[in-house]
């Protein structure tokens, strides 16, 4: 018998995950900073990001996008992740968090 996982659980640990990859040119976490879009989890356990970037010229928009889905497949419990880059809407400062905010001396 397969055994259920909570899927509030499964959310709350992507997004710890998450919390722990940083954008190399601002020293604040992805999803504080605003470039997690959306997370989507099915009932297979896979993963489908929806992110951005600060920029569609950011050195790192190659490298970012695996890490992302590398360090969700980490995850126990999770088959597969995948990150779909979007820049609609930009990104922009607005999208960042308070705690974000704080960190960089914008409040």
């Amino acid at each position: 018998m397969t055994q259920e996982i909570d899927t509030n659980d499964l959310g709350e640990a992507i997004v710890k995950k998450l919390k722990t990859i940083y954008d190399p040119e601002i020293p604040v976490d992805i999803y504080e900073l605003g470039l997690i879009y959306d997370v989507m989890v099915n009932t297979d356990y896979e993963v489908k990001i929806l992110m951005t970037l600060t920029s569609p010229n950011c050195p790192v928009a190659e490298s970012l996008p695996r890490e992302v889905e590398e360090k969700v497949r980490s995850i126990e419990h999770i088959k597969d992740a995948e990150v779909e880059i979007t820049f609609d809407p930009p990104w922009s400062k607005d999208l960042m968090s308070e705690e974000a905010k704080l960190e960089l001396g914008m409040l």
